[in-house]
């Protein structure tokens, strides 16, 4: 690859994963205060497509076109600009760069702290395809987590547990001492047992099926794919202070967003990562050429783990 060149997913016109083009573009220079990572895995997430599916919802997270396709990554910073402290050439990083991650190379401000705009170091003993699955996944999770703030005494209901987002939020709630028990589909099952948690059927009926794993009762819940999840737990008695939601607003239930993830929630999960105690598992990875079969297998929702674009 030549320097001046370089190779990212782009989108001509809003619209679903058919409308996702690798081209060739002027490799990006860091400037004053910004670092250039050469990128080597993008993890994909739901709002990589919900946010590029139409004009309006693009606009509210300030894109436009041509605009580029995901958010988390990870790499090796190869260029360092002006006044920036804390990284060199040859780090190791992973973070956020908002709707531009399926590249070559990502340009982040280094004293960059939001999601959609940062750098982290990435441990030793965490490889860069899950490095690049943790941001707004884990930053999600852990904002949730914060709401419902699970303890050894908990039972907690966790929605759509075979998710993205589910796969950090079971293995949180249970390194926090709780008894989890996570709704999927029933060829989830064996994946959601691994992770830790109890698997329970979504669909009608599941208030019965719940009550029949926990006589005791659920003390918290957090719905990671609509409203379901919250619906049941207020059948259950739970009250709204400890249900959460991430996908949808219902009165009465904060819902939570990576955006407000406490603060060392990244690093936290890294470090857990590093240490053995928290699974990325990466369902599929694929090459940057095929990135619409990698975005069309995510938005199908059916997943079980992360999807990872290898660059």
């Amino acid at each position: 690859m030549q320097e001046h060149r370089s190779r990212a997913v782009r989108l001509e016109s809003f619209g679903g994963p058919e409308m996702l083009e690798v081209q060739e573009v002027p490799a990006p220079q860091a400037g004053p205060g910004q670092l250039r990572v050469r990128v080597t895995a993008a993890g994909l997430n739901p709002m990589d497509w919900i946010m590029t599916a139409d004009a309006d919802t693009a606009a509210r997270f300030g894109l436009s076109l041509p605009a580029g396709f995901g958010t988390d990554y990870a790499g090796v910073v190869d260029q360092v600009g002006a006044g920036v402290t804390g990284f060199a050439p040859g780090d190791r990083v992973f973070g956020g760069a908002l709707s531009r991650a399926v590249a070559d190379f990502v340009v982040i401000d280094a004293a960059g702290g939001i999601a959609a705009n940062e750098a982290r170091h990435t441990p030793d003993g965490v490889d860069d395809r899950t490095a690049a699955a943790l941001s707004i996944a884990g930053r999600t999770a852990s904002a949730a987590l914060a709401v419902v703030d699970p303890g050894p005494d908990d039972t907690v209901l966790i929605g759509g547990a075979a998710g993205g987002v589910g796969v950090f939020a079971v293995q949180l709630a249970r390194i926090a001492g709780a008894r989890v028990i996570g709704t999927g589909s029933a060829s989830s099952a064996g994946f959601l047992r691994d992770l830790g948690a109890e698997p329970v059927g979504y669909g009608d009926g599941l208030a019965d099926r719940v009550r029949a794993l926990a006589p005791g009762g659920v003390t918290a819940a957090i719905d990671l794919h609509g409203t379901e999840t919250v619906h049941t737990a207020r059948e259950l008695g739970v009250p709204d202070g400890r249900i959460c939601t991430i996908a949808t607003q219902i009165d009465g239930v904060k819902a939570a967003n990576g955006a407000n993830a406490p603060a060392g929630a990244l690093e936290e999960i890294a470090r857990l990562v590093a240490a053995g105690r928290l699974r990325v598992p990466v369902a599929a990875s694929f090459p940057i050429e095929r990135i619409r079969q990698a975005a069309e297998l995510q938005a199908g929702r059916h997943v079980h783990g992360k999807v990872v674009i290898d660059l």
